[in-house]
């Protein structure tokens, strides 16, 4: 079996389009194939005076934190702290990048792969260390993610393409899959869409042809040729090769964020 670690930079995936994220899916994600969950961390930002003034939010936290704990993640808070500047300003500090890479390297003796799911730069050093222990390190990102910490990981995906992480309440049949550009060819005018479809022992990348046609609108060469900017599509039989398939109706789901 392979032991796997997921842990989850919460705040930085929540600011970066991730609202929302299944935990379900998640640790179906982290246990596929012959692995095992060993340890699901998630590390998330508490404001603790919010919490004690606004009901509503404190009970939204509490279904939250309950839902999490209900797939095995362990919750792993820090509290939000405030202060004020010289200018009388008052600012909002809590990072928990320094909690994740620790628990993260002391934990990494008993794991063979872990599952890092932010798009933060900071966290390439750490990606490094792991794989000088030996293990195999995948990186989920959403938007702004550090293009060194994607080319670092052994395996970077973007969670937008995992099926069913994100919610959407527009997908469907008719909208189609989430993917984003392999290859297009501007003066050929077509191309091939990357697509990743999730199984018991693994997640399966699919690749299908589309013409400029295809496309909703006529979208400028770098929204195409960006690997960040997702795309949907319908799954349709190909008009001349019998047995084969084509991306029909592509439509830009959301523009992509490297940095």
């Amino acid at each position: 079996m392979i032991k796997t670690g997921i842990y989850v930079d919460g705040e930085n995936v929540r600011l970066n389009g991730g609202f929302g994220l299944r935990y379900d899916v998640l640790r179906s994600y982290g246990e596929m194939g012959a692995c095992e969950l060993l340890r699901a961390n998630s590390y998330l930002v508490e404001d603790q005076e919010r919490m004690s003034t606004d009901i509503r939010y404190r009970e939204r936290v509490y279904r939250y934190y309950d839902n999490l704990r209900r797939f095995g993640f362990k919750l792993c808070r820090k509290v939000v702290k405030k202060y004020t500047d010289d200018t009388g300003k008052v600012h909002r500090k809590a990072n928990s990048d320094l909690d994740l890479a620790i628990d993260a390297l002391l934990q990494s003796k008993n794991l063979d792969r872990v599952i890092l799911l932010s798009g933060d730069g900071d966290f390439t050093r750490l990606v490094v260390a792991l794989q000088n222990q030996g293990l195999r390190v995948e990186v989920v990102g959403f938007d702004s993610v550090s293009l060194e910490l994607s080319r670092t990981a052994d395996f970077y995906v973007s969670g937008f393409l995992i099926p069913g992480l994100i919610p959407r309440e527009d997908y469907d049949e008719e909208t189609g899959h989430p993917s984003h550009t392999l290859e297009f060819w501007k003066q050929n005018g077509y191309g091939w869409m990357r697509y990743y479809e999730l199984y018991d022992d693994g997640l399966v990348e699919r690749r299908i042809f589309f013409h400029r046609s295809a496309l909703e609108e006529d979208y400028p060469d770098d929204v195409m040729s960006d690997p960040g900017t997702i795309f949907t599509f319908q799954v349709v039989p190909s008009d001349d090769r019998e047995g084969q398939y084509k991306a029909e109706n592509v439509r830009l789901l959301r523009r992509g964020v490297v940095v």
